[in-house]
Parts: C-alpha cells; structure tokens; sequence
C-alpha cells in the first residue's frame, strides 16, 4: 500500500472506496501546513510501512503491529481509563456508557503509541479498535509450562488486564465500508499530538474573558431572580465572568423554541445590564427545534425523518439547515449581545430508561444516515455557531456535550451529566491527546469538603465554572439542595464563601498566563491541559498517571477528590520542582513513609515537609498532605510565573498588573502574548509578543515586539 506525504510528517492512505460524508470531506479549518514545518523532521514510522487491510462480507479491516512495552492513548474523551493498550475501544457516541468500553460523549478515531506513530481513521462510523488484545495463531506455540500453582481466585484477578508479553495486533474493524482514507503522524507523543491538531486547524484561542470564572444560574430563575445573583457576586467581590441562562429561558425547552419565556419580559435590557455590571450572558439549548420556533417550518424539508422530544433534527450537513440556524440566532441572539451558547445534548443515549435521541437508521438529506449523524453532529453544531461569531469579529467560548474528530480549533469545552470527580479529573487528562477540552464542572456536593475539592479541580482547568442550575443560591452558601431551595444557610458558610472567592481571585490571577497558554494552543498545537506522559513520555512511571497534569508548561496540577481525605500521592517528573503555595502543603518521600501510611492517612503530622521556597527533587513520588482549602500545585524549575493582580471581570479595557515570580534560576523564562482578547485581529498577526527573562540577580527583563495597545503591566 502506497502512503503519499501530505505534509511534514503526516502520510494519507486509502482503501478502496472512501465514503461520501466524512470528517475531513466535512472540515471547515484548513490544514496549518507553515506551523507543522516547525514541528520538526520525520520519517515514515517503522509501524506504517506494516500496515495490512482485508475487505470482505463483514466490512474492511486494517492491521498493524504493536510491541509488548507500546503505551497507547488517544480515542478522544476517555473518563474510565488513559492507556488504552490491551483494550478494545468501540468508538460511538453515548451519554451514558456502562463500563470502559471506549464509548463517551466525544469518541475520536485516533490514537497515539509511544512506538513513534499516530493513527487517525476518517470515518464517523462506529469503528472498533482492538490495541493488542489479540494474539495471531502460532504465536504461543512455544508456551509448554504445565503443573504450575494456580494463583488466581477471583473474577476480578481472572479478567484484569494484563501487559502482554509477546507482539500483537493492531485490528481496526469497520462494518460496511466499501473503503477509508487513513492517516499517519510521526512524532513522539507531543509531536503526534501537534501534529494532529495542527492538521485539525491548529488550537482554539478563546476571549480572555473566556478563562474567568463560569456560573450557571437555577434553572427556575425569572429576569430578576438573576439580576439578584449578578449583584450578590459584585457585592461580595465574588470575581465572575459569565452568567449562564439554562433550561427555563426559552418558551419551550425539550425541544426547544429558541424564544424568551414570559419569566424574561425584557431580555434585551437584562443583557444590557448585565453587561455594564461586566458579565456576559449565555444562554442553554440544544439543537432539537419544536413546532413552536419561529424557523420550524422553513426547516422541515431541511431535518430528518425522525424527531428527538417532538422537535426536528436539523440536518447540518445541508447549507439550508446551516443558514436557516445561524441566521436565526445571528439576529435574536448574537447582535443583541449574547455572547455564546451552551449547547447540549448533542450526544445519544442508549443506556438511559428514556432511549431520547433519533436511530441509527434515520435517514437525512445530505445523504448521511443516523449513526454518522451521531458522531458527526456535535461538531457541525459548533462550527454553525463558531461561523456566527467569526462572522461578527467576536470570539466566544462554551460548553458542549458531544464533540469529536478535528474539534482543536473550536472553541467549546466538553461536559457531562456523569459525575465521578475522579473520572472529571482524568477526562483532563484524556482529552488533551484528541485536541479535546474538557470542564469538571462543579454541580452537586456532597458537604462542604466535597465542594472545595471540585471547586479547585474548576480553578485549575480549561474551563472555571459552577452550573448550579438546581439551586438558587451559590454553593458556598449551602451544598444541600433541599435546604438551598428553602434559603437555609450553612453555618460555615464565610468560610465556604471565603475560601471560594480567594479561588476565585487565584483563577484571576492566573488569566494571562492561561492565555497565552491557548496561544501556543492556537500556534502550535499543544494542549493547555496535558497528560504528564506528553512532556515526559521517556519517563516510563509518568506515561500511565492519570490523575496529574500539565496546566500550561509551568505547572503540574495535582487535584485532590473527597474519598482522599488530605493525603494523595503525587509523582513529580525529573527535575526541580516547588510548591505553588510555598511550604503550605507537606511533601516527603512516599517510599520513606510506606511504613506507616495508615497512620498519615488518619491525618497525623509527617516527619518532613517541602520548607518555604525549598525545592523539591523530581523523578520520584511524594505524599503529600494538603488541607480542604489547598490543592496540589508544583511549579517547574527555571520557569517565570506571571501571576496577576486579581480583577473582578475582564473587560474591553482590562490592563493586568503582572508580578513576575521566578523559579529558580528562571532560565527559561515566560512569553506572553497581547492582543484585544475578544476579536480574531489575532489571525492577521496583530498581537504582541511579551518575553519576559532573569538576569544573575533575578531582576526581570522585559522584551515587548508589536504594535498592539499594551495590555500587561510588568511590575518589578
């Protein structure tokens, strides 16, 4: 099979017959061919010059060798497990996946092996993907131990994966398809991850706004009712950038009328004031359109032969649905100053008692059929609404709950109805090797120890936001629905409310650092928000942490649910390291303590600590003891953090006061980048570039280049 080179380190293949509608046929963002030549020169991977297909009654099949020590990740959002070697992933969009199946809300048929090579498969169908989990004939011929002790006594020993031994197969199954185009990246794992996402259209720059913090409003607020919550915040200096509308807004919700309820008389004015108070407003909905909205008819011809909660299904992949959409909300929603939309619901559900969403079997105009429409419609949906804004010279950000293929350059962040933090906490690390984003959203709590916990996950994310569309009343004053509905009060609640506003101010102070994180996103194509097995994939410990990541290239985050009390273990990579509260946490070896885990898991003091400014030696793991109100931060050595001085909002006019911190030596710096934060004048290479070094005596420097309104005070 012939591979032809399509650009620096990416080669095409085709089987037979590709079909029609697929995601790179349906793409809107062209390949960034000048930034994949800065990734650096490749050869062709040793894996793709082995690679095998068969066509038959079943479909078509693609083969491909895979080593016994082969790390795999990938397959887009992945909330049960990141290294999917000897795993099946079967990759079809679900809400609500029983088990680790590779199933979810955004499934990607792309993965990466530390073997030098990525895979992407352009198809919206529902692939499957064996990753070493089969042994071909023969291969165990040699296997002749008999008499040995049996040792495993259970089901779960019996059927827990186990590392293989002996080289596998790769078996990429797809049912009736007539052919396929396929695609390699070269690369270590960054380099594949960049490479794909630059391939996608590169990495999405939100607004700086963007980065702030998110609050969802309850569901059964009227206009006043969130006049009131926008108040209490700018009362109790409470830094919030966005309000959200959910469900309760429109006239209609399941399906949707895309009008203002009676419970928003005067929705424009209400935008209007809110916006002088420095929030922006957005709004819920989901793509399912009831016989009431203003558009239903135009779109009938233009849906698919079956509707989701008495709604039509518009079929995006026509420009009739498209335009009809966009235009509709350009008019009613965007120029009177919403600023970006949740949009939900966007996935299936199979497992649910309410199966809600259309078969795989529908049939829709463009030609597609159910199950692509499945897999393909939460990102034509955000492209419709992303055009919008791009039309307006207005960037937004949101929130999205399907996503899938070539997604790096849309500005949405992925989310669920599912819960488990630890899982929230891993889809972070997961989805970075998709050109995913993902929000663990803080919605219920169990008390209030549950809330700081899930509210300094947000803090250190993509995506800082509460959707308290359940409860009037902010979290940190009560965590307890029940008593939120009757307006009982915690009695801890000023301590709740104020560990959360100094969060809050932290989110603040972090924004341009964030952002120029997205800007290297944007360039380059790395991920934000990133597994440690990106940067230190010659790590072997690193590759399979799961629970850690890199927020930007300074900071290793290391968050902290409930069932762990105020003790983890935290693997820091090779190199120095310091904590970001500066001695507020207490780290020491975890091999030296082993002895008496039990005892420092009942809350007793360890032996040692990490002392103020003392650094910490990597390539180990710690225990670390880190109270309710501190989340496990670690800053690498010889960075510069550019922490700013904390603003309640950001707004057109925002300059941040920025205190360079240096690490260390700060030999490597910090470049930041400015520009308006709200319009694409960025893609025209109106930007600043703000490069900030040390000198011997730690006196910061600073080398500004552009011709954009300055946006950063560098103070001393």
């Amino acid at each position: 099979m012939e591979l032809q080179s399509i650009a620096n380190g990416i080669w095409k293949g085709t089987i037979g017959v590709p079909e029609t509608h697929t995601p790179v046929t349906m793409r809107k963002f062209p390949m960034r061919e000048e930034a994949l030549q800065l990734v650096g020169e490749a050869k062709l991977p040793e894996a793709a010059e082995c690679i095998t297909f068969r066509r038959n009654a079943r479909g078509l099949q693609i083969m491909l060798p895979m080593d016994s020590d082969e790390d795999i990740y990938g397959f887009g959002l992945q909330l049960r497990s990141m290294n999917q070697a000897g795993r099946k992933r079967l990759l079809r969009v679900n809400s609500d996946p029983a088990a680790d199946t590779g199933e979810g809300h955004a499934p990607v048929p792309f993965y990466i092996s530390t073997a030098g090579y990525g895979l992407f498969v352009d198809t919206f169908r529902h692939a499957e993907f064996y990753m070493g989990t089969s042994l071909e004939k023969g291969r165990s011929a040699h296997c002749m131990e008999v008499n040995q002790a049996h040792k495993e006594f259970s089901e779960s020993a019996l059927y827990a994966l186990k590392k293989n031994v002996e080289r596998r197969t790769v078996i990429i199954d797809l049912k009736a398809v007539e052919g396929v185009d396929f695609y390699v990246f070269a690369g270590n794992v960054k380099q594949v991850v960049q490479r794909y996402n630059l391939f996608s259209g590169g990495g999405c720059l939100p607004p700086m706004w963007g980065l702030g913090v998110w609050y969802r409003s309850y569901g059964g607020s009227d206009q006043e009712a969130v006049r009131k919550t926008a108040r209490s915040f700018r009362e109790e200096k409470m830094p919030v950038d966005v309000l959200g509308l959910e469900p309760g807004w429109h006239s209609h919700s399941y399906s949707c009328t895309y009008q203002w309820s009676y419970l928003f008389p005067q929705p424009e004015e209400m935008t209007k004031e809110l916006e002088e108070e420095g929030y922006k407003v957005n709004l819920w909905e989901h793509v399912f359109v009831y016989p009431a909205a203003p558009f239903y008819q135009e779109l009938i011809p233009f849906s698919g032969e079956y509707e989701v909660w008495n709604g039509l299904v518009p079929d995006f992949a026509t420009r009739e649905a498209e335009d009809i959409f966009a235009d509709y909300h350009r008019e009613a929603f965007v120029r009177k100053g919403i600023q970006g939309f949740k949009l939900d619901e966007c996935d299936n559900s199979d497992m649910n008692p309410s199966n809600w969403s259309f078969p795989d079997t529908a049939e829709f105009p463009s030609g597609m059929d159910g199950e692509q429409m499945h897999a393909a419609i939460g990102g034509l949906y955000q492209n419709l609404i992303y055009d919008v804004y791009h039309g307006e010279n207005r960037r937004t950000y949101s929130q999205v709950r399907s996503s899938g293929t070539l997604a790096a350059p849309l500005p949405f962040v992925l989310y669920s109805d599912l819960y488990d933090h630890k899982q929230f906490i891993r889809g972070m690390v997961t989805s970075g090797f998709s050109g995913l984003l993902w929000a663990p959203e803080v919605r219920n709590c169990r008390n209030g120890q549950d809330l700081l916990r899930r509210m300094e996950t947000i803090m250190f994310s993509a995506h800082a936001i509460y959707n308290c569309w359940r409860i009037p009343n902010p979290p940190w004053k009560q965590v307890d629905i029940g008593k939120n509905l009757a307006g009982e009060f915690m009695e801890e609640a000023e301590y709740y409310t104020d560990v959360c506003r100094r969060y809050h101010e932290i989110r603040m102070s972090l924004l341009p650092y964030l952002y120029s994180a997205f800007v290297k996103y944007w360039k380059e194509g790395i991920p934000p928000v990133r597994a440690l097995a990106m940067d230190y994939e010659d790590e072997l410990q690193a590759r399979n942490v799961d629970d850690e990541y890199m927020l930007g290239d300074s900071l290793l985050v290391a968050p902290m649910i409930l069932e762990d009390g105020v003790c983890r273990k935290v693997y820091l990579p090779e190199g120095k390291w310091y904590d970001f509260w500066e001695g507020d946490v207490l780290v020491q070896d975890a091999a030296e303590v082993e002895a008496i885990e039990e005892n420092v898991r009942e809350g007793k003091v360890l032996a040692g600590s990490a002392a103020k400014g003392n650094e910490i030696e990597g390539g180990k793991v710690y225990l670390i003891r880190a109270d309710y109100d501190r989340i496990p931060v670690f800053v690498r050595d010889g960075c510069i953090l550019p922490l700013a001085e904390p603003v309640q909002y950001v707004s057109r006019d925002t300059v941040f006061a920025i205190h360079p911190k240096v690490y260390g030596d700060g030999r490597e710096g910090c470049v930041l980048y400015e520009d308006d934060f709200e319009s694409f004048a960025f893609e025209q290479g109106r930007q600043n570039r703000v490069s900030l070094t040390a000198d011997a005596e730690r006196h910061i420097c600073v080398q500004r280049s552009g011709g954009e309104k300055e946006r950063y005070r560098i103070l001393g």
